[in-house]
């Protein structure tokens, strides 16, 4: 492999390792060594199959926290890939390799960035830590959230969260989430009876019956948005009937359908929506929801502008606030009170094939990050 920067080549090692989620595959070991030498106290936190890492440098406020991940999903079929996913490549300036920058490169960076300040300010304001885990790409059920759990329970408060997370979307920087909106999953269930398709009326068709529901749900505006937030949408991803005969009416239909909401509107206005079309129409249903998380806003303020002015100073980009996109683990933070961002790489090539990393943005992001530590720990 070509030498790289410092940066690129802590992404590269933990590229290497196959941290398939929830496994970590020593990427925290990796990290917390690194960390240790620059004076952080580290706090290995596992729950059930799940590695969580707590390191910290310093005991006063304010705190500034860098949070990611090391678990990356799995590759698909690795013929597929130009180079081995777990075998780092670089090529024409980029670092390919399955979590380069879903979001070991991120990591790479928030360390590197950290040893620098420190190396240059060991006496600096305040405490910075680090909160990793291997539970962002599963369930997210024993990483983010319990280490917070953890935190609260002994008082300890984040003021400051930067997320690692790939955020950008043509060049590094161009984007920083400033929130989320919130994610509401419902698995429901349609009852019918089950019989002959040549006798339809000794039966009852759970896809016939569902339809005109479920078109009436995909059809319903939630709201508008606002001036931060985009609109709520819902989409199914699922509908499974059937017996796998051509000729028997099913006995059930399961669907399962998301919607991303704004601020705009409540889990609760949301369920009994969907709950009074489902009796409008009739159904024998059940329905299980899932909150995966409730929408966040960081308004604007000191991170918000010692972001942006990094962003501005190192790459010389104008950077949105936007709440677009997927759920991070930043829902678990932010409701603490801390202030939180997400900035990372480009996200243009995350769970895909051939998963790669601009080498450059990825050593302007470790500036970046150094950055922003100067102006708010300085």
């Amino acid at each position: 492999m070509d030498v790289l920067s410092e940066t690129a080549a802590l992404t590269a090692s933990l590229i290497a390792r196959r941290s398939l989620t929830p496994a970590d595959e020593g990427c925290q070991e990796l990290i917390a060594n690194r960390l240790q030498q620059a004076g952080f106290t580290n706090e290995h936190l596992p729950f059930g199959p799940v590695k969580n890492l707590w390191s910290r440098r310093g005991s006063k406020a304010p705190l500034l926290v860098f949070a990611g991940h090391t678990d990356v999903v799995p590759s698909g079929p690795e013929e597929l890939w130009t180079f081995r996913p777990f075998e780092p490549t670089v090529k024409d300036g980029f670092l390919y390799g399955r979590g380069a920058a879903d979001m070991k490169g991120g990591l790479a960076a928030m360390v590197t960035a950290a040893e620098r300040f420190v190396a240059a300010s060991p006496q600096h304001n305040g405490s910075i830590a680090f909160l990793l885990t291997s539970d962002e790409e599963g369930p997210s059920t024993d990483g983010t959230v319990k280490v917070m759990e953890h935190l609260c329970a002994r008082m300890e408060r984040i003021d400051w969260c930067i997320v690692g997370e790939p955020s950008s979307v043509n060049t590094m920087g161009d984007t920083i989430k400033h929130g989320r909106r919130g994610s509401l999953t419902g698995i429901l269930t349609v009852a019918g009876t089950q019989g002959h398709v040549a006798y339809p009326q000794l039966a009852k068709n759970p896809i016939h019956l569902a339809a005109p529901a479920v078109a009436e749900l995909c059809s319903i505006a939630w709201d508008s948005g606002n001036a931060t937030f985009p609109a709520t949408t819902l989409q199914f991803s699922n509908i499974n009937s059937g017996t796998g005969a051509d000729n028997v009416i099913p006995s059930a239909l399961k669907a399962v359908f998301n919607l991303r909401f704004s601020t705009e509107i409540s889990p609760e206005k949301i369920k009994q929506t969907v709950e009074t079309v489902l009796e409008k129409h009739q159904l024998s249903w059940e329905i299980d929801w899932r909150l995966s998380g409730k929408p966040f806003l960081t308004a604007p303020g000191e991170l918000t502008e010692a972001v942006v002015a990094s962003v501005r100073e190192i790459t010389g980009i104008e950077s949105e606030l936007s709440t677009t996109g997927g759920t991070s683990d930043g829902r678990f933070i932010a409701p603490t009170g801390a202030q939180v961002v997400e900035l990372g790489v480009v996200n243009a090539t995350i769970h895909k094939v051939d998963e790669c990393v601009s080498i450059s943005q990825l050593d302007d992001l470790s500036a970046v990050y150094e950055r922003i530590l100067t102006k708010l720990l300085s």
